[in-house]
């Protein structure tokens, strides 16, 4: 299938919708059947089970729970405040967040999960300020986590409707998360099955939703302008990006569809992580490990780039050089390679080290010589654990480190 519509879409360009939505103060409606019926036919799809409850009060550390997953080793956990340098994955396969030992120099030799806490059904994505407190998305919420303490401080309920609280790779609720840059508030991209999207603003000081803005649908990650003036949901299933003024909550849609939107829902070739460029403010999107997508949010249009691994890609990040890095989560055609994380310097040169298993997402270590890469993986064929890559030694072997439960958001503290 993807090899049939790259061929038809070689050499495309696409072009903005140019499309304004409305400010939303109020909730989306519920899923409806049609939106189940779209998100089982969807290839790889992923059934839930209702979620428990949250609670009310703060939540302190916890044993992460058995069936394959490293359970945290109390001896391990650190008194007094977290180290810096600690791995913050959040679990989608549980209702937690793993607080994870490196190991010497951050090497994942010697690293082992050392406590896990509480956060809320099914955590995706997160983000963590200077403050040391983590915003994690999660389908019920957003959960706040003081990182030093290792304790859960608040569970802040959406505005938006997104239907029960389930887990499963189609789950409602929190996907993307991303922070101001002033750390003022955090910006979580809501999915509501079968609809159009939100996201949703989230006033650190007061812990409450102060907007909600009107976006596409299922907003995989978001991220924000370097400047803080505008927030940008990267739209999984309608094939765009979204941008949304972060003063008036004004929107924009932008078309990001290299190899064109045939097949809608059931399609593959979709966005699904973005990276805002310092130097510019350009979107940096990979598609396929064949095609990156350059998008421009001032004029929405869209430049073409080649990339060399061939596989489906899901996570990335930049190193503080500018190094671009792209998890590659393995085939979804014959003519596809094996899972993989693309380095691609800022010359567009780039090296690829290959992956045991599919992999999710990828965060880098303060000092830009290390990557993370989460093993959780929206889809079966996920495992409890994360990656360990030496940008530096293109010798090393990867070191796998087992962490979490189905990991895929990561933050390095």
């Amino acid at each position: 299938m993807r090899r049939a519509a790259a061929a038809r879409a070689a050499g495309a360009r696409t072009a903005p919708t140019g499309r304004t939505a409305p400010v939303r103060r109020t909730a989306p409606a519920r899923r409806t059947a049609l939106g189940l019926l779209a998100a089982a036919l969807l290839a790889g799809c992923g059934t839930g089970t209702p979620g428990a409850a949250p609670e009310a009060s703060a939540t302190p550390a916890t044993t992460a729970p058995s069936g394959g997953t490293a359970a945290p080793d109390p001896s391990r956990s650190p008194a007094g405040r977290t180290p810096e340098g600690t791995l913050l994955v959040a679990d989608f396969g549980a209702d937690t967040v793993t607080f994870v030992d490196p190991g010497p120099d951050g090497s994942g030799r010697g690293g082992a999960p050392i406590a896990s806490v509480k956060a809320g059904t099914a955590p995706y994505g997160l983000v963590v300020g200077e403050d040391g407190r983590a915003w994690v998305a999660t389908a019920e919420g957003v959960a706040v986590v003081d990182t030093r303490q290792r304790t859960r401080l608040a569970l802040i309920p959406y505005a938006t409707e997104s239907g029960p609280v389930t887990t499963g790779e189609y789950r409602g609720g929190g996907m993307g998360i991303a922070m101001a840059p002033d750390g003022g508030h955090v910006y979580v991209g809501v999915n509501v099955p079968g609809r159009d999207g939100a996201v949703e603003v989230i006033d650190t000081a007061t812990r409450e939703v102060t907007g909600t803005a009107r976006v596409g649908m299922r907003p995989f990650d978001v991220d924000v302008s370097p400047d803080g003036r505008e927030v940008y949901a990267t739209d999984h299933d309608s094939f765009d990006v979204t941008a949304v003024d972060a003063d008036t909550l004004a929107t924009r849609r932008m078309e990001v569809a290299p190899y064109g939107t045939e097949g809608g829902l059931g399609s593959w070739l979709k966005p699904h992580y973005a990276v805002v460029r310092p130097s510019d403010g350009a979107l940096l999107l990979p598609f396929e490990g064949e095609r990156l997508a350059v998008l421009d949010p001032r004029t929405g249009r869209v430049a073409i780039e080649r990339m060399t691994a061939n596989t489906h890609q899901h996570g990335a990040a930049l190193t503080p050089d500018g190094t671009l890095l792209v998890v590659g989560t393995g085939p979804i055609g014959p003519d596809d390679e094996d899972p993989s994380l693309t380095v691609r310097a800022p010359d567009g040169t780039e090296r690829i080290v290959p992956l045991d298993g599919p992999h999710e997402d990828v965060a880098v270590s303060k000092d830009g010589r290390t990557a993370y890469v989460t093993g959780g993986f929206t889809r079966d064929g996920h495992w409890n654990g994360i990656t360990v890559v030496d940008l530096d030694d293109e010798k090393s072997e990867p070191v796998r480190l087992a962490a979490g439960n189905r990991p895929l958001g990561i933050s390095v503290l």
